[in-house]
């Protein structure tokens, strides 16, 4: 087997292995949270709606302040912290009874999540060498959606019982796993702390203009996520006539995609320069899916629309996959290496914009204009996919990048 396949050893490995735990709980977590907070809990679809929007804007703003923290305090014991404070924020879910009860814990849950996200970004960044980043990001990338697979077949047991009982266990279990998280970061090796010097804002990021165009393009192309968790699921049973297991398919897909492929799919990424490219990629691989999901609703068979879904779904992996390996790249690679919490906390703000502002966007955009809908959705990715190439350039002219890159830059610029 080729050493870029090889997990990765001693440091690293514990990080893995810590997401390995958050995303067994997580799995477990999303396909049982809706009924939890419904049956369980007592609220309503539209407070429970408006609980998480509300959550994860409050996710958003907290990003870069704590991904700042990481830098200023250590990013291990930032991340440990959060961790701890995440298996607070699910164990709270066990006992509110209320809105304003499931709203503060909601809030910490989303707050604590970004902000572990960029901790452990950080992390990774000063434990790991800048051209061993993608790699290992991909493994760490592969390690989650393989516990993802495994939540969610714990989530769908407690599905299959339906009872309180079943929904709280479920809980539970993804508290104990942050708690075991936080446990297996402490084992890792401190990184050293950055110091401000007088004069500098305290939040650099935010007057980064190059890294902000970026991160909202990163956004932008983050809008995939609710296409297989919400949209997907909902064309299929309103649209087409793919039988009922088609559904789940396409999580399935995906999650076995991303497990057995990232790795090698990120072997490609070298450099910004083929960072960009990859995001490039991805862009094409979105359209022709949105493509090929539009064609589902000309009345074909149950079994060919089936086959026509997987397709889809695996296309759209494959975007997924090209558009991570380009985006950890770009986002380390145009870090300074000080900054690397808020830069990170900045750019690992894409996912909650996508959860904040996509389910809506998109079911109306695409349940509403139908195949039209998908085709102009797939040409917002393209679009976005190919913007970000400049945006990259730009970026790497207004500061020192890795030395490796620069030179593929320049040879783009003048091809």
């Amino acid at each position: 087997m080729s050493s870029r396949l090889l997990p990765p050893a001693g440091a690293p490995r514990d990080l893995a292995m810590a997401q390995l735990a958050n995303s067994v709980g997580d799995g477990a977590f999303v396909v049982t949270s809706a009924l939890f907070f419904t049956r369980v809990v007592g609220l309503s679809t539209a407070e429970v709606g408006l609980g998480l929007t509300i959550a994860w804007l409050a996710g958003f703003l907290a990003g870069v302040p704590l991904g700042s923290l990481a830098d200023r305090r250590g990013a291990r014991g930032t991340a440990v912290l959060l961790a701890l404070s995440t298996a607070t924020a699910v164990a709270s879910f066990l006992v509110v009874r209320s809105f304003a009860g499931f709203l503060v814990a909601a809030i910490l849950y989303a707050c604590s999540q970004t902000g572990l996200t960029a901790a452990r970004q950080a992390l990774l960044a000063g434990l790991v060498q800048p051209e061993e980043r993608t790699r290992i990001r991909a493994f760490l990338q592969s390690t989650v959606n393989a516990g993802l697979a495994v939540g969610a077949l714990l989530g769908g047991v407690a599905l299959r019982f339906d009872t309180t009982a079943a929904y709280l266990i479920v809980f539970a279990i993804d508290a104990l796993s942050f708690l075991v998280a936080a446990a297996l970061i402490r084992r890792v090796p401190s990184i050293p702390t950055s110091i401000r010097t007088k004069g500098e804002p305290r939040l650099a990021v935010l007057q980064d203009r190059p890294y902000a165009v970026l991160a909202l393009l990163n956004a932008v192309m983050l809008l995939f996520m609710p296409l297989i968790s919400l949209v997907g699921p909902l064309w299929i049973v309103t649209r087409t006539h793919a039988p009922s297991w088609a559904v789940a398919s396409l999580m399935i897909v995906n999650t076995l995609g991303v497990a057995f492929f990232q790795v090698r799919i990120a072997k490609a990424v070298r450099d910004l320069s083929t960072a960009a490219r990859s995001v490039r990629y991805a862009g094409i691989a979105m359209l022709a899916a949105c493509a090929v999901f539009a064609t589902t609703a000309a009345g074909l068979g149950p079994a060919t629309t089936a086959a026509v879904l997987v397709a889809a779904a695996a296309l759209l992996t494959v975007g997924e996959m090209k558009l991570a390996s380009g985006a950890w790249e770009i986002s380390f690679g145009l870090a300074p290496a000080d900054k690397q919490g808020q830069y990170q906390g900045f750019f690992g703000t894409g996912p909650a914009i996508a959860r904040m502002l996509g389910p809506a966007l998109l079911t109306t955009v695409i349940l509403g204009w139908g195949p039209i809908g998908w085709i102009v959705v797939g040409a917002l990715f393209l679009g976005t996919s190919c913007a970000t190439g400049p945006a990259v350039r730009w970026a790497a002219r207004t500061r020192a990048v890795n030395e490796d890159a620069t030179p593929s830059l320049v040879e783009e610029n003048a091809a």
